[in-house]
């Protein structure tokens, strides 16, 4: 009998879409044994893509503090299908899982679909996923889902080459090398090699064997943690709680305060980064084996 998977997803500008399909191809190679189906989160109102840069900072509070919008029924064969294992690809807006997602995870549909399964969670961000992850981790325990791995792709150029090249393609669409930047976004030799996780998946999955395969994964160079960028998100999750509560509450008030947001994220991103860095350096050899049992926690698939 074939087993059912089900691979979903939200995807502005395809490369998440490129990511979980390479991902699900050792699955589709073996069509005997396991039937895929494919599952777009769509929203009944999409946002744009290039952003307009208004629209983008003024997603802000919305994402961050993880307010839905309505999304469009799933498809019925998605509803009425017990599936044996969910590969549920993600994205990151404003340090937690996009606004689609969200949405989702909270219409109601989630719960009976993701209850008592196997659930491997897939991110391609720009660099800041790990406090998001904590987040859907808690959806998932609240569902009863079954946490067995996670993959984290990420930009691998430094946090400031990488915030001007994922500005320029989100605001133009442009993804390519230009002038002195270079491509934004995973690179295409780590879309095109992540066929490796979905063979290492289809194996622990075929042998019943799924409590075993995070560690592989990580071994396989499926999640990286940066100490660094781990202090950043904690801070940036603490100023983005007052920012996004102010900007809420003083609807007034809210393209004001979007700009002011605006601003201060440069600024944050420039020059307040920058000194984190630095202390973070300072104090490496204090927080050295702090960070070792922060940096196993990460890569693994528990939630405290």
């Amino acid at each position: 009998m074939q087993k059912n998977i089900l691979v979903i997803y939200y995807t502005q500008t395809g490369q998440l879409e490129d990511i979980i399909k390479n991902i699900a191809q050792p699955f589709e190679d073996k069509k005997d044994e396991y039937k895929v189906t494919y599952y777009n989160i769509q929203l009944k109102k999409d946002f744009p893509f290039p952003w307009p840069s208004d629209v983008f900072f003024n997603t802000f509070p919305e994402s961050y503090l993880q307010i839905p919008s309505e999304i469009l029924p799933p498809p019925e064969e998605v509803l009425n299908t017990k599936f044996d294992l969910i590969l549920f690809g993600y994205q990151v807006w404003y340090l937690t899982p996009s606004i689609p997602i969200i949405s989702f995870l909270k219409s109601g549909y989630a719960a009976d679909i993701l209850k008592n399964t196997p659930v491997v969670t897939i991110s391609a961000t720009r660099n800041m996923w790990m406090l998001s992850q904590e987040k859907l981790k808690v959806y998932l325990k609240n569902f009863e889902a079954k946490l067995v791995g996670n993959i984290a792709l990420v930009d691998r150029r430094d946090n400031y080459t990488s915030v001007l090249t994922i500005l320029r393609w989100m605001t133009t669409g442009q993804k390519e090398k230009s002038g002195i930047l270079p491509a934004a976004g995973v690179s295409d030799e780590e879309i095109n090699a992540a066929g490796k996780y979905g063979k290492i998946i289809e194996n622990h999955f075929e042998n019943n064997n799924l409590d075993n395969l995070q560690p592989e994964l990580v071994k396989n160079g499926a999640v990286e943690i940066r100490a660094f960028l781990v202090r950043v998100e904690k801070v940036g999750n603490k100023i983005f709680t007052v920012w996004s509560n102010l900007i809420i509450k003083k609807k007034e008030k809210r393209p004001l305060l979007i700009k002011f947001f605006k601003v201060y994220l440069m600024a944050a991103i420039w020059i307040i980064s920058p000194i984190v860095l630095i202390f973070h350096i300072l104090l490496a050899p204090i927080l050295w084996s702090k960070r070792q049992k922060q940096k196993k926690y990460l890569q693994g698939i528990n939630l405290k």
